[in-house]
């Protein structure tokens, strides 16, 4: 005897494989980085975890710096062929404002406590302080052809590379009186300039030199160099590894240095005219741009191995998304078990996440009110978290069985 399902059960199986489908794809996801590509003027968003691109976001004409605020919910990209910025929703990866700031904005860089962007507006030559909750230029500072910005770590002060031609400097802003303080005097065009973890050092590239410069941050003076080969563009020491690493845009390497001595250890090849490099939340990665490639180079720091994925045209800045800090983060737990949620109604503050676990022995759901993303399926075990940043009340129910509801009451956020 031959069975025939019914088309009614054939259909339901194959939505609740999809659902599952998407529900996996959503569970699976992990920190992102956003790459600028610069003659395509966009923004490739790469997920570092499944290493695919997710989202291309086309941004204003010639995208150069790229910073994410840090909550990570927005991430500003300079237009240095334009004269704005665009700044991205990280949610929703698309264009959420443009902010005029003048022509030719170049470097980007995280004020103290993410409360400011600083610009640097080559074009316009200054650096403008721009309020990153609103968007609204709050002040700016008059330096010639402004090119990129490191912070001190303490906040006090602002290191900015001026290239104008017979007067090539460093220029350092007083963070709180926002006037040039002092410079430091080049004999050759600053390319970029980063800050080591402890702020006792600047490490300083320049067009030309085939060796990064090592400043005293307190003397404010070249005291050392760490050779590299032709054409270094960024040297960088994230606080989560021991050694400092460099982009050689040369032989096309990333290189390790040791801090204490400055010399190089060893060097992991990463393609044709490498540009710029960040690293993962865990400090695991490092993400290199490739901008001769059009792709990325994923690198693991310990093993050097490192994996390529293909980007836009000709990608220069590549900033990672990290999590929020665990007071940002710190929200509450569901439980759904015996076909109930478990508490029902739940509290947090704005900027917290709900998070929800399917301890039962049947497949749930979550499914808003308000239409925001959910979670279409949830099999035993599998767990779901949404993030609530604007006061209110957030009615749900399961996907699979209506009768089971919840509200999430989200507190405005305390003001310190």
């Amino acid at each position: 005897m031959r069975f025939i399902s019914h088309p009614s059960v054939l259909l339901r199986g194959a939505v609740a494989a999809s659902l599952a489908a998407l529900a996996a794809t959503a569970l699976a996801a992990g920190p992102k980085v956003y790459v600028g590509n610069f003659k395509d003027n966009t923004v490739s968003v790469v997920d570092i975890d499944t290493a695919k691109v997710v989202a291309t976001v086309p941004v204003a004409a010639g995208p150069d710096g790229i910073v994410v605020s840090a909550d990570g919910k927005s991430v500003f990209v300079s237009g240095s062929s334009a004269s704005s910025l665009s700044v991205i929703d990280a949610v929703k990866d698309s264009v959420s404002k443009t902010i005029e700031v003048g022509n030719g904005p170049q470097g980007l860089a995280l004020g103290p406590g993410g409360k400011q962007v600083l610009v640097a507006v080559n074009g316009a030559d200054r650096v403008a302080f721009i309020e990153t909750a609103s968007g609204a230029i709050t002040d700016t500072v008059p330096v010639p052809k402004p090119h990129t910005i490191a912070i001190k770590p303490d906040g006090s002060q602002a290191y900015v590379s001026s290239q104008q031609p017979g007067s090539f400097a460093v220029a350092i802003v007083d963070m709180t009186t926002h006037k040039v303080s002092g410079s430091i005097a080049l004999d050759k065009p600053p390319r970029d300039l980063e800050f080591a973890p402890d702020g006792k050092r600047v490490y300083l590239t320049l067009a030309g030199t085939p060796a990064v410069q090592v400043v005293d941050a307190v003397a404010n003076k070249i005291v050392a160099q760490i050779p590299t080969g032709v054409s270094p563009h960024i040297a960088q020491h994230f606080a989560s590894l021991a050694q400092g690493v460099v982009v050689v845009q040369g032989p096309g390497e990333l290189q390790f240095f040791d801090p204490a001595t400055n010399a190089v250890a060893r060097s992991i090849a990463v393609g044709k005219q490498p540009h710029w490099v960040d690293i993962s939340p865990d400090g695991k990665r490092l993400v290199v741009s490739n901008e001769g490639g059009n792709s990325i180079h994923i690198v693991d720091p310990a093993s050097g191995q490192s994996q390529t994925v293909d980007v836009g045209n000709a990608p220069r800045k590549v900033a990672m998304q990290h999590a929020p800090t665990a007071a940002q983060t710190v929200g509450a737990k569901v439980s759904i078990a015996n076909f109930a949620f478990v508490p029902g109604p739940t509290t947090i503050t704005a900027g917290q996440s709900v998070t929800w676990r399917n301890d039962d022995g049947a497949p749930h759901g979550v499914a808003f009110k308000d239409n925001a993303p959910g979670a279409p399926l949830l099999l035993p075990g599998e767990q779901f978290s949404r993030r609530f940043d604007k006061p209110g009340s957030y009615e749900y129910v399961c996907s699979v069985h209506a009768y089971m509801t919840g509200v999430v009451v989200v507190k405005p956020e305390r003001q310190l």
